[in-house]
């Protein structure tokens, strides 16, 4: 009891990560929490309870979501990062002797008692009391609510998945282990349905079986004979086009004629037809997939496709799951990847272990002898697990560094063979430093052209953008300014032909300058020629009245002006008025002339 009361004198502190910060916290009553475990399980349920156990000490928070997700990675891989270096050192004692840290997880506990000196402790206690932390946490840092708490964290496991979906953006080998196994079950769907057509078309026409082999080639021929009695001489060149031989097409058009097989319908034969066209489309798709899957195995892992092959290569990387897992397996494991079940067999009855997996598909162990299968397979997984690593790590990958493994494998091969001593492992890889470098320098010339012309590219887009955005710009109040003088050079050619005289002169009534008639000395004349003569009158009334408006309905619908009307000839005043016109100028010619009796009493 004693004993445990002195280990437990030195200061507890736990350390807790969450999405929005650290959190360091001490533990009070140390040696009753040490000493029953049980009570503080029930404790971390109820909030007071929990808060006689634990204090905040210090809390930062982080700056942003990206120095989030940055501690996030380095705390999953236990790696101390510089803002928890900082928190740590700065809020817990300086004597490191007399603080025990405890923490979640042993990995970064590890780093940090490496690294920063402080004794790290995990398990236990400390798991019941992080569990209460984590449950009890929004209410032990002020500011922060159980919602906004869910969102970091949330916003955090986001950001955190997709980091490491993203993590080999370049070296997609996800989309090698698809591919094969795609292919895979192509080869099995093909192969099924391949026989069906076999089967199918053989009741029609038994004897194309023994003739033709391939799967895909009988496929394409059932298509195109469908009635075995209608093929005939026209259609011999078109079968030495589909089976490449014309030996065969002149035993087909034989069979043809002689064949044992029963009379098909039309509607058979167009299913059967229809059935041979998809086998035949997935066949052709098989082979864009297969191109597909070489071009990617080039990209991906050029040593080991150079090496093994491209189809066993990445049967390797489908069955590791990923490149980087068999770059990280030992040679004995490539060896026999592939042959689990046969391993376990040999070990659980102890009988003889298998030699060989996938790698037996390649070239190599097909063409060694049987004693020497065994060690040409475990030579070849050797260069196989280095070809890997080459492709996993290296920055440039290339394609040398698989050539020369593969040189070396044929000359052990022939070594077994003929007893010709190969060359040294340290001269091959000498030579191929070389050549990798080459390669690789040209590789980087080639990309940093393309990233050149790239930027040109962006640049000259940028600029376009740039250029029509100022055009749009600099137009827009242009227009504004171009609207009023378009309507203003729309009104000047309707003016123009008055002030020049050039229109017809009954329009010239628009002038404006031409609004008064009279002046005051012919007024004077005229009403000294009324007391002249009363004689006269009757025709100064006649002549008095041209100043009043007439309306004329053809010259008013052209012009649409009211007030300006054109003046009257007396020739034409009789045709123009009528009763009630005359009876209105009269009315107005006795105006007239008291005006004018006015103005003459005043000269």
């Amino acid at each position: 009891m004693l004993a445990s009361r002195l280990a437990f004198q030195v200061l507890l502190h736990v350390l807790f990560e969450h999405a929005v910060g650290y959190a360091l916290l001490a533990l009070k009553e140390v040696e009753e929490i040490s000493l029953l475990l049980p009570q503080v399980e029930e404790c971390v349920l109820n909030l007071g309870k929990f808060h006689n156990i634990v204090r905040l000490v210090a809390f930062s928070p982080f700056s942003s979501s990206q120095v989030a997700l940055e501690n996030a990675n380095a705390v999953s891989e236990g790696v101390v990062h510089e803002d928890l270096r900082l928190f740590l050192e700065t809020h817990l004692p300086s004597k490191k002797k007399k603080v025990l840290l405890g923490v979640g997880d042993p990995k970064i506990g590890a780093a940090i008692q490496e690294e920063l000196g402080y004794n790290c402790q995990t398990g236990g206690v400390i798991a019941e009391v992080l569990r209460g932390v984590r449950l009890h946490f929004h209410n032990l840092v002020k500011g922060l609510t159980d919602l906004s708490a869910c969102k970091a964290q949330l916003g955090l496991g986001h950001s955190y998945s997709r980091a490491k979906v993203k993590f080999n953006v370049n070296r997609v080998d996800n989309m090698i282990i698809q591919s094969i196994s795609l292919l895979d079950q192509l080869d099995k769907d093909i192969n099924t349905f391949s026989m069906r057509v076999r089967e199918w078309y053989g009741y029609h026409f038994p004897e194309l079986v023994k003739i033709i082999n391939d799967n895909a080639t009988y496929c394409r021929l059932a298509q195109f004979i469908g009635n075995r009695r209608e093929l005939n001489e026209e259609k011999l060149e078109k079968l030495e086009e589909l089976t490449m031989d014309g030996a065969k097409a002149k035993a087909i058009l034989d069979a043809s004629r002689s064949s044992m097989g029963m009379d098909i319908s039309a509607i058979d034969l167009i299913n059967i037809e229809s059935f041979s066209s998809r086998v035949v489309s997935l066949s052709e798709y098989r082979q864009s997939l297969h191109t597909y899957l070489r071009s990617k195995m080039s990209q991906v892992a050029p040593s080991l496709s150079a090496l093994i092959g491209e189809a066993v290569g990445a049967r390797l990387i489908a069955h590791a799951g990923s490149l980087t897992n068999l770059a990280k397996y030992p040679a004995s494991t490539v060896q026999i990847l592939g042959a689990e079940k046969a391993l376990f067999r040999a070990l659980k009855t102890r009988g003889n272990t298998p030699k060989y997996g996938l790698i037996f598909h390649s070239t190599f162990i097909g063409r060694a002898a049987a004693k020497n299968k065994g060690r040409i397979s475990r030579y070849l997984a050797n260069k196989c697990s280095i070809a890997s690593r080459i492709d996993c790590f290296s920055e440039v990958p290339t394609s040398v560094f698989g050539e020369k493994l593969r040189e070396q494998v044929e000359e052990r091969l022939s070594f077994y063979e003929t007893g010709e001593i190969p060359r040294k492992n340290l001269e091959v890889m000498k030579e191929a430093m070389v050549q990798a470098e080459e390669a690789a320098a040209e590789i980087t010339r080639k990309l940093e052209k393309q990233e050149k012309k790239r930027l040109k590219k962006e640049k000259k887009r940028l600029a376009a953008i740039a250029l029509v955005s100022s055009e749009n710009s600099s137009s827009t109040p242009e227009e504004w300014e171009e609207t009023p003088k378009k309507k203003k050079k729309k009104q000047k050619p309707q003016e123009a032909p008055l002030e020049n005289g050039m229109e017809d002169p009954s329009v010239s009534f628009s002038k404006p300058k031409k609004k008064k008639s009279f002046s005051k000395e012919e007024l004077v004349s005229s009403d000294l020629e009324e007391t002249a003569g009363s004689g006269s009158l009757p025709k100064r009334k006649k002549s008095l009245p041209r100043e009043e408006p007439v309306s004329d309905p053809e010259e008013s619908g052209n012009k649409k002006i009211p007030k300006k009307k054109r003046k009257l000839s007396p020739k034409e005043e009789p045709l123009s008025r009528g009763p009630e016109e005359a009876a209105v100028s009269k009315s107005s010619g006795s105006k007239k002339k008291k005006k004018l009796q006015k103005l003459s009493q005043e000269t």
